[in-house]
C-alpha cells in the first residue's frame, strides 16, 4: 500500500472552514452562538471583506471563516466587542411606585365640598354669608399691588358644576400618576406652586381688569411636572424620543387648554411652563432616593396645606 507524503496529508485533514468559538481564543469549542451574535458577527466580517457563512447544528450557530482569514476574523471580532462591551445600556432601574390614589380622591373631594361651600356663600366662622368668589379670585389689578395669596385661592374657586368637574376628571388622573411618582405630598406641592405661579405671571400680564378662577392653571402645571420628571426618569432608555412626553403634553394643551368661551388661555399656558420649570429643578435637585423619603412629602403636604390655610385666611381678612 502506498503511503501519501506527510503534505498531502495535512492538505486532506485540514477543513477549509473553520469554525470561530464564542470565546475569540485560540482552540476548538463546543458552544455555540446565538442567532443574533450570529448575524453581529456576519455583518462586521462582511463589512471587513472577510469571507464568513453561519451553520446551525444542535448546540447553536457556527460562524465559519477559511483558515487563513481565521486570526484575522478573530482580532476583528474581538475590537467590536471591545468597543461594544456596554451597548445597548442598560433599562433605567424601575422606580418604586407609592400608592396614594386615596390621598389623591380626597383632594379632589373636598374641592368639591368647597365649592358647595362657596356656591352657598356659607360662612364656618360666623353666621353672616361670604362672598368667596369676590375674595378669591385672581385679580390682576389687586395682584399687581400686592395681594399675591390671590394666585393660591383662586384656584380653588370654580364658576359651576362643568367646570368644578372638568378640573376633576383631567386633574385627577394626572394628580394620581404624579403621586405614584412623587409621593402625594410631593406631587401636591409642586402641583400647587405650578398653579401659583402661573397665575401670578398670568396676572401681572394680562390687563388690570383681568380676574380669573378654577384650578385648571394647576391641572397643566401638573401636565408640564408629569411630563418633565418622566422625560428625566426614562431618559436613558429614551434618549432618542426624550421630546415624546412634552410634544404629548403639549398636543394635551392645545387640545384642553385652548377651547371654550372663558378658558383663559394664559393661565393654562403658564401653568403647564411652570409645571416644566419646577418639574426640572426637582428631578435636577433631587435624587430618586430623597424623592421617595416620607418625611420629606409629609413636610411638603403640610406646607402645602399652611399655604392654602394662610393664603385664604388672607383674603378673608383684606
Amino acid at each position: 500500500m502506498e503511503t501519501m507524503p506527510e503534505e498531502q496529508n495535512i492538505n486532506i485533514e485540514q477543513p477549509e472552514w473553520r469554525p470561530v468559538p464564542p470565546e475569540l481564543k485560540e482552540g476548538l469549542s463546543t458552544a455555540g452562538l446565538s442567532k443574533a451574535r450570529l448575524r453581529s458577527w456576519l455583518l462586521v466580517l462582511e463589512a471587513r471583506g472577510i469571507p464568513c457563512r453561519g451553520e446551525q447544528y444542535a448546540a447553536g450557530w457556527l460562524l465559519l471563516v477559511p483558515v487563513s482569514h481565521y486570526r484575522q476574523a478573530c482580532r476583528e471580532l474581538s475590537e467590536y466587542e471591545q468597543e461594544n462591551r456596554n451597548w445597548p445600556p442598560a433599562p433605567p432601574v424601575a422606580r418604586r411606585l407609592h400608592e396614594n390614589t386615596a390621598s389623591t380622591i380626597w383632594v379632589l373631594i373636598l374641592l368639591a365640598v368647597f365649592h358647595n361651600l362657596v356656591v352657598q356663600h356659607g360662612n364656618p366662622f360666623g353666621s353672616a354669608s361670604l362672598n368667596w368668589l369676590d375674595a378669591g379670585n385672581a385679580d390682576a389689578l389687586k395682584i399687581s399691588q400686592g395681594q399675591w395669596w390671590r394666585a393660591v385661592t383662586a384656584l380653588t374657586l370654580h364658576s359651576g358644576p362643568l367646570h368644578l368637574a372638568g378640573n376633576i376628571i383631567v386633574g385627577g388622573l394626572f394628580s394620581v400618576r404624579l403621586c405614584w411618582l412623587l409621593g402625594s405630598g410631593s406631587a401636591w406641592f409642586l402641583i400647587l406652586c405650578s398653579g401659583t405661579f402661573g397665575n401670578l405671571i398670568n396676572a401681572l400680564l394680562q390687563a388690570p381688569d383681568h380676574r380669573s378662577i378654577g384650578a385648571s392653571t394647576a391641572v397643566f402645571g401638573a401636565v408640564g411636572l408629569l411630563a418633565t420628571i418622566n422625560m428625566l426618569y426614562h431618559r436613558l432608555g429614551l434618549w432618542r424620543r426624550w421630546p415624546l412626553p412634552l410634544a404629548a403634553a403639549l398636543g394635551l394643551l392645545g387640545l384642553l387648554g385652548s377651547s371654550g368661551e372663558n378658558t383663559d388661555l394664559g393661565a393654562h399656558l403658564f401653568g403647564f411652563g411652570c409645571g416644566i420649570v419646577l418639574g426640572l429643578l426637582w428631578g435636577k435637585l433631587f435624587p430618586p432616593q430623597l424623592t421617595a423619603n416620607r418625611l420629606l412629602s409629609y413636610v411638603l403636604a403640610v406646607v402645602s396645606v399652611g399655604l392654602l390655610s394662610g393664603s385664604w385666611w388672607l383674603a378673608l381678612n383684606h
